[in-house]
């Protein structure tokens, strides 16, 4: 009876082993989109006259890296008559090295590809600039994590929406953080950055960009769908969630990403 046990063990599990079997599902893959990175960042104390703009198509649930785009036409005008053409260098990134930024400038982007004409429109957005950084040991969720306070000053009376990105050179690990003045018009405050890894010695870039309303709730869309809510089977779907870039041609045939032009600081932190 006892050899009889080993051996149905035995069979059940090589029964198991021989039903792990890899599926591809047949899933319904929509037409590919256009994908837009149209973020022109303008760094204090710099000329701003190198662009770059990157353009790609969305991909099937199995591929892994995304298609670039090579044969677009990437224009951006001003309304005093200025034209920038980008250029395609490779892998899907546009660029224009005699780009000239001005706060005053309406900025409209123009791309034609495969006979559709994309465009949006947007000005710089200024920034008031990093004040200084601090480190304490208050930080995550047992608040005894080493934490990083970036300190800015808000312009009083002014609408302002802020991007922080917090790249950790020592792990690659980045963090992005967005702020608005609502409840802090006019205040010094600050953009804080923590994690379980943060240790002495980690050179954390800090970049703090200057942004629109329009991209910040864009972005808080976005930071709300890609968050660990937990999900489940009964979950809603995320909803699509669209750039301010419309295609004229085909209003249907809408792409993804967004046009925004920043005016941004930034500095290294060594952690100590």
């Amino acid at each position: 009876m006892k050899n009889l046990s080993i051996l149905f063990i035995v069979f059940l599990a090589l029964s198991i082993i021989s039903c792990e079997e890899i599926i591809d599902l047949d899933l319904e893959e929509s037409e590919p989109r256009l994908v837009v990175d149209a973020s022109l960042i303008w760094y204090m104390d710099t000329p701003g006259n190198f662009q770059q703009i990157k353009l790609s198509e969305t991909i099937g649930f199995y591929e892994e890296e995304a298609q670039p785009v090579t044969d677009a036409t990437v224009i951006i005008k001003t309304d005093n008559g200025d034209e920038f053409i980008f250029e395609h260098e490779e892998d899907g990134f546009y660029v224009n090295s005699i780009f000239n930024p001005k706060f005053e400038e309406n900025y409209s982007l123009e791309i034609n590809y495969e006979d559709d004409n994309y465009t949006a429109s947007s000005n710089f957005v200024p920034v008031p600039g990093i004040d200084f950084i601090e480190q304490n040991s208050e930080g995550g969720f047992t608040r005894e994590d080493l934490e990083i306070d970036a300190f800015f000053t808000d312009p009083a009376g002014e609408d302002n929406s802020y991007l922080f990105r917090f790249s950790n050179l020592s792990t690659s690990k980045v963090s992005l953080e967005i702020y608005e003045d609502q409840f802090t018009d006019g205040n010094q405050v600050s953009a804080s950055y923590s994690n379980d890894d943060l240790a002495a010695g980690d050179e954390i870039f800090i970049t703090m960009e200057g942004i629109s309303k329009a991209f910040y709730n864009y972005l808080f869309i976005l930071q709300t769908q890609g968050g660990n809510n937990g999900g489940g089977p009964f979950q809603s779907q995320p909803a699509t969630v669209k750039g301010n870039i419309v295609n004229e041609t085909n209003p249907d045939n809408y792409p993804f990403g967004y046009f925004r032009l920043s005016e941004a600081d930034s500095t290294t932190y060594t952690v100590e």
